[in-house]
């Protein structure tokens, strides 16, 4: 992650820079793609989020991308794996993605970038579903401007982009199911961003307190039952 935020306008001048230096090193005839997902997709095609401080990414290139990537880093000051691909160790991968992603932009003739946009990327996020982040409400943002657009999403094409990515609806947990399907039902997404975004932050802050009285405790398979016990505990004291 990234201590400085990443929008829409230094964004394209980072993958402008880094499709320049990658040139540089392989010369014109190397080309590669890189599938730029999650926040960064979220800020290319959307509105309702200025700024990430990720930039997860599919990455296929030569192994000289990475120097690339690092030459970037150290000319604007960002930090090291800026940009990364991470993401692929996480259960929100699957090499499916590239087959529904869509195209961005092409910079130096070379590298292609390509971004995650409607019901794959609300899968995704979906397949995350961590209570912590963003996730929950890109979802609902998602969905609203998906609606304002004229192109509204519905469960059917939810659920065939989960299954086009992993197999199955029924991977999802049950909770980010139902939390899906009645922000369909009921709709007022603009209420309901505002909303989850705010408990979104309070359920990091918890979480930053619990970890620094232990730091032991908090794993990837039972923090979103942290989160709730966290949650429940801060509300009977009050």
């Amino acid at each position: 992650m990234s201590d400085k935020p990443f929008t829409k306008e230094n964004l394209d001048m980072y993958l402008k820079e880094l499709a320049k230096e990658f040139r540089k090193r392989n010369g014109k005839t190397v080309p590669a793609e890189i599938i730029l997902i999650g926040g960064a997709s979220v800020v290319i095609n959307y509105g309702f989020r200025e700024m990430t401080y990720d930039m997860d990414a599919i990455i296929n290139a030569a192994s000289s991308m990475k120097d690339a990537i690092n030459y970037v880093g150290d000319k604007f000051e960002l930090p090291n794996g800026w940009m990364n691909d991470d993401f692929r160790k996480t259960g929100s991968y699957t090499p499916k993605i590239s087959q529904y992603a869509k195209y961005y932009r092409t910079y130096s003739n070379i590298v292609t970038f390509s971004t995650i946009t409607g019901e794959y990327l609300v899968a995704m996020k979906m397949m995350s579903g961590r209570k912590y982040k963003y996730d929950l409400s890109d979802i609902i943002g998602v969905l609203w401007e998906q609606e304002r657009a004229g192109d509204p999403l519905s469960l059917e094409r939810i659920r065939k982009a989960v299954e086009d990515l992993y197999g199955s609806y029924e991977v999802i947990s049950g909770e980010t199911r139902q939390f899906v399907e009645q922000a369909l039902q009921n709709g007022g997404y603009k209420e309901m961003y505002m909303r989850t975004r705010q408990l979104e932050a309070e359920n990091k802050d918890n979480l930053l307190e619990y970890q620094a009285e232990k730091p032991e405790a908090i794993t990837t398979d039972n923090v979103n039952d942290v989160i709730d016990a966290l949650r429940k505990r801060k509300g009977n004291r009050n």
